[in-house]
C-alpha cells in the first residue's frame, strides 16, 4: 500500500485519467474530490461490503423454510394439459 501525506488542496494523479483532491480535513474525516471518466465506477468499500453480506445472507435459508416450501408445492393440485 502507498501512503501519502497530502494538505488541503493537493492532489494525487492515478494512472492517466483519475485525479483525487483533499478538500477538507476535520479531525479524523477527510473528504476528497474525485475527478475521472464517467466509465469508471467509485464505490465506497463499506456500501459494497455490506451488499456482498446482504446477498450472501439472502441465499441462506433454513432447513425447515425449505421443508414447508416443498410441502407446500407437492400439495398443489397438478395442471393437467386437455388435449
Amino acid at each position: 500500500m502507498l501512503v501519502l501525506a497530502r494538505k488541503v488542496g493537493q492532489q494525487i494523479i492515478i494512472g492517466e485519467e483519475i485525479e483525487v483532491t483533499v478538500l477538507e480535513v476535520r479531525g479524523e474525516q477527510v473528504r476528497l474530490g474525485i475527478n475521472a471518466p464517467r466509465s469508471i465506477s467509485i464505490h465506497r468499500k463499506e456500501l459494497l461490503t455490506q451488499v456482498a453480506d446482504e446477498n450472501v445472507a439472502a441465499t441462506l435459508v433454513d432447513k425447515d423454510s425449505l421443508t414447508q416450501l416443498t410441502d407446500a408445492l407437492k400439495e398443489q393440485p397438478k395442471d393437467r394439459e386437455d388435449s
